[in-house]
């Protein structure tokens, strides 16, 4: 069973090491930080402001979600689950659950070379607004933006 909870600064540890784990299974989008400066960055920026979610699977941190708000629109601004844990529902419990918050439109960037996040996003209702050349990500990586608009109740 998958648990959820908002993440603490006391979790900046274990989310940094699900992040770095998926990352480094990302050949297509190298880091462009130091492993030390990604743990500063979730102890110190990621998790203080606030919006980041953690799953918990048998008693261990099994992934995490992080968001925002920015013009009118939520923003996933992060999703990893543990290697070796994808595709046994954590990913759907967590972005259910960002969904729910109650935003209209949520959005989301994906690198175009991870079509498994892709059919993941798409599965769940997102769809493709534009695909970008990389120029606006840190990575210089080409992505995707996608956005999923809550449906209003009776037009379902």
């Amino acid at each position: 069973m998958t648990t959820l909870r908002p993440a603490t600064r006391e979790d900046a540890e274990a989310l940094a090491e699900i992040y770095l784990a998926c990352r480094r299974d990302m050949p297509y989008a190298p880091l462009v930080h130091s492993d030390q400066a990604v743990r500063q960055w979730f102890a110190e920026a990621l998790l203080p402001a606030g919006g980041a979610w953690l799953a918990e699977r048998d008693g261990a941190i099994a992934g995490f979600a992080a968001c925002s708000m920015q013009d009118g629109a939520l923003w996933l601004d992060q999703l990893y689950i543990r290697p070796g844990l994808q595709g046994r529902g954590v990913g759907g419990a967590l972005l259910d659950h960002v969904l729910r918050q109650g935003a209209d439109v949520c959005r989301l960037h994906v690198f175009q070379a991870n079509p498994g996040a892709r059919r993941f996003y798409e599965a769940h209702g997102f769809t493709l607004l534009s695909l970008g050349d990389g120029r606006d990500n840190e990575e210089c990586c080409p992505d995707a933006l996608y956005q999923w608009v809550r449906v209003p109740a009776g037009n379902q």
